[in-house]
């Protein structure tokens, strides 16, 4: 074994011990508890990556033996390279194929049931997705609801908005094309706009272009890259696996939602790197093709939490600021990778106003709005978000402290302004 292998294993293995620490505000039972978890998953999702592979998805549908492909798209790219060169592989291919271009970039019920009608209608053999999160989503459920025709809208959205019924049968194969750098929903059994979650979803394959990035606008690309940003640093510090609760009666019930994890942690850890690295090189020049390069093959790690955009980051300085006292170390960590040199010294009472300053002169430095005033809200409107956040079980349950009412109108207080 080589030296940077042996470094590296060793990494894995005192990851895996630091895992099994608890968190210091939470909960929870302890690991000997039988209702409390004690196995993760690693289950990777087939990726392919390079400049120009877009070309190679008609050959991808040809070496499946697709009868007919439903392509989901949104008419902001439809004549743009992404789409074109997709349906120019399907024609080359000789594929049989129907465009659906009414995808949301913010998904509504009115737009997931003309999707799902589409695909039901055409009796598709397989999906196809190129867009960004919302495209690739939409396609996810399209695909979802085609092999259950008669399931209505909330059948498989996770309780208590919805049913939550387990997604019990494999779906059509779906390849995933994303011409943006943030959801990583090409590598995830998730369709978060709908809140299901479900490795039945996953894409067959994620098929990542750089290419597809060349038309995105600046605001795009930085909106994104603070989507990578934030998934990595939630995944980084969420609750740890062993201590979700409830442990799943049966295997096929663990969520895809584990909490974080030695191999979950070496995707975190460097797609947090790397996006603080390279994504104020994407903000002064978009047209920077390594920085855009490095922040997609980092989305490839499957580390996706569903926060939206720019919006995760007005509230992320207070957000981080509220779990530090958690986990220190790995907020300190954190702190360290956003620049603060001394963040060694700095007391564990201290790290949470240290990560929320990091964070919060990161986002200034890239033009982000200041807090969530700077987009119309406003005190009064914090109850009515707290309402809105709680229900949301699946991803609070993985949060490293208590995230109750009270402690989510304190961070969206703080989240105003920074």
């Amino acid at each position: 074994m080589t030296a940077s292998k042996s470094a590296t294993a060793i990494r894995l293995i005192q990851a895996a011990r630091q895992t099994f620490a608890g968190c210091r505000h939470r909960s929870l039972a302890v690991p000997s508890n039988p209702l409390t978890e004690y196995a993760f998953e690693v289950s990777a999702a087939q990726l392919r990556f390079g400049e120009g592979v877009t070309r190679e998805v008609g050959m991808d549908f040809q070496n499946m033996k697709a009868r007919k492909v439903g392509v989901f798209t949104d008419k902001t790219i439809l004549n743009l390279y992404p789409v074109k060169a997709a349906l120019e592989s399907l024609d080359a291919a000789g594929i049989s194929y129907e465009v659906f271009s009414s995808c949301k970039i913010e998904p509504d019920q009115e737009s997931w049931e003309k999707a799902i009608q589409f695909a039901r209608q055409h009796d598709f053999s397989h999906f196809l997705a190129v867009g960004g999160g919302s495209v690739m989503d939409t396609c996810k459920v399209a695909n979802l609801y085609s092999c259950y025709p008669h399931a209505e809208l909330l059948e498989f959205v996770n309780a208590p908005i919805g049913k939550g019924t387990p997604i019990e049968k494999p779906l059509k194969p779906l390849i995933a094309i994303p011409t943006t750098a943030g959801t990583g929903s090409e590598t995830t059994g998730t369709a978060a706009k709908t809140g299901i979650a479900s490795r039945a979803l996953r894409p067959s394959l994620g098929i990542v272009d750089p290419l597809n990035t060349d038309s995105c606008p600046r605001e795009v690309h930085i909106n994104s890259g603070l989507d990578v940003l934030f998934h990595s640093l939630e995944s980084y510090t969420a609750i740890p696996y062993n201590l979700r609760t409830p442990r799943p009666s049966n295997p096929k019930f663990r969520p895809a939602y584990q909490g974080r994890n030695p191999i979950s942690d070496v995707f975190s850890l460097w797609a947090l790197k790397t996006t603080v690295k390279y994504l104020p090189r994407v903000a002064r020049d978009p047209s920077d093709v390594e920085a855009k390069t490095q922040m997609l093959v980092w989305e490839c790690g499957g580390t996706s939490v569903p926060w939206i955009l720019v919006s995760v980051a007005l509230t992320g300085p207070a957000v981080f600021g509220f779990t530090a006292a958690s986990a220190p170390d790995r907020h300190r960590e954190a702190a360290e990778i956003f620049g603060a040199a001394s963040a060694a010294r700095v007391s564990d009472a201290d790290v949470g106003q240290l990560i929320h300053d990091r964070i919060a002169q990161f986002l200034v430095q890239l033009g982000v709005p200041r807090g969530l005033n700077a987009i119309g809200y406003q005190s009064q409107h914090i109850p009515a978000l707290v309402a809105g956040t709680l229900p949301q079980k699946r991803v609070l349950d993985l949060a490293p402290a208590d995230a109750n009412a009270e402690a989510l109108s304190q961070i969206l207080e703080k989240a105003m302004s920074f």
